[in-house]
């Protein structure tokens, strides 16, 4: 497992709030070089979300470096069976490459495998399917370190006792499940003095995940901290903690990124917080794609592929691919980072 650093240092790679204004939108540009036009459509869980657009934003940038044809496509709302529209049209214009995240891992079952069937390439990332649904999935991180980080991040800042709470996405989303349940185990096995009073789904949008963060306060008024495994939620409940009474008394944690938690790390409403490089992760979702679509690969457990300047990866068991390890953010390090 590794994080390029580098790539972290990267100026205007990520935009997590929608004032940075990232977009990554669809393209007919073939990119450059000799490709051989590649085409690769990025479905994300839905459109107009500030992460999706930073990852999908990663896999425009190396589908151009391969020089493929880039698209991305997606509902304006996630839901469980939203993208299969999506997915039933990219087969039949027969693309070569699609990169789904997916928004629940059954329901997209029958439409992926059929765009297999007609040739397309199906590669998960973020948020898996179940196996049998695609060819690769690229794991931003293990769903254990993942888990644990928290964890370990809002024990530290309550003293490893008292009420916390998760703000979750959607209550269908693969990846925040299976976070929750293993933070669950987590704090039942290593924190038996802190107690999870509520798991509440903000759907991974800003102001339901605002007010979500506002009932959590009313409804348990001995909370002392929160967990928001989702960069949407994250900044949602920073956002109202910061001109709340509970600013300096209520700790929260979770996944966001620099650019959009550094305002709220400076003033004291976050401590410290997590988070892989989501450029990155689509960066080499498409390059898998792209490995995929030449033959190089079959998505075999110990096949390798480059993925430009991320370097060599070998895929593992159950065709999983790992970007690397979460990475801490806090007021030591937050400007040290551009993205």
């Amino acid at each position: 497992m590794r994080i390029n650093t580098k790539r972290f240092a990267a100026g205007a790679a990520l935009a997590l709030v929608a004032s940075v204004g990232l977009a990554a939108c669809g393209s007919d540009d073939g990119g450059s070089g000799d490709g051989d036009g590649t085409t690769v459509t990025f479905l994300p869980k839905n459109l107009g979300n500030p992460y999706f657009e930073t990852s999908d934003a990663g896999g425009e940038k190396a589908v151009k470096e391969f020089g493929g044809v880039y698209d991305e496509v997606g509902p304006d709302t996630a839901g469980p069976d939203a993208q299969v529209s999506y997915i039933d049209t990219a087969a039949a214009q027969g693309v070569n490459v699609l990169v789904v995240s997916a928004n629940d891992p059954d329901a997209l079952c029958d439409s992926l495998n059929a765009a297999r069937e007609a040739g397309t390439k199906v590669v998960t990332f973020d948020s898996d399917t179940n196996p049998e649904c695609r060819d690769l999935f690229i794991n931003q991180a293990t769903a254990e370190g993942i888990a644990k980080v928290q964890v370990d991040m809002i024990a530290e800042q309550i003293g490893d006792s008292g009420e916390i709470a998760i703000l979750s996405a959607a209550a269908n989303a693969t990846n925040q499940n299976a976070w929750i349940e293993l933070m669950e185990a987590e704090l039942e096995a290593s924190h038996p003095d802190i107690e999870l009073v509520a798991t509440v789904y903000g759907d991974d949008d800003d102001q339901t995940s605002f007010d979500k963060t506002a009932a959590l306060l009313a409804d348990h008024p001995n909370l002392k901290g929160i967990i928001s495994p989702t960069t949407v939620g994250i900044s949602a409940a920073a956002r109202y903690l910061s001109t709340s009474d509970a600013k300096g008394k209520v700790a929260l944690t979770g996944l966001g990124t620099p650019n959009q938690m550094r305002d709220y790390v400076k003033d004291g409403t976050v401590t410290e917080f997590a988070l892989w490089n989501p450029e990155d992760l689509g960066f080499l979702s498409a390059y898998a794609g792209k490995a995929l679509a030449d033959g190089d690969i079959t998505g075999e457990e110990g096949d390798t592929f480059s993925a430009g300047d991320l370097g060599e990866f070998t895929v593992g068991a159950d065709g999983t691919v790992l970007l690397g390890d979460p990475f801490r953010y806090n007021a030591d390090n937050i400007d040290d980072f551009n993205f």
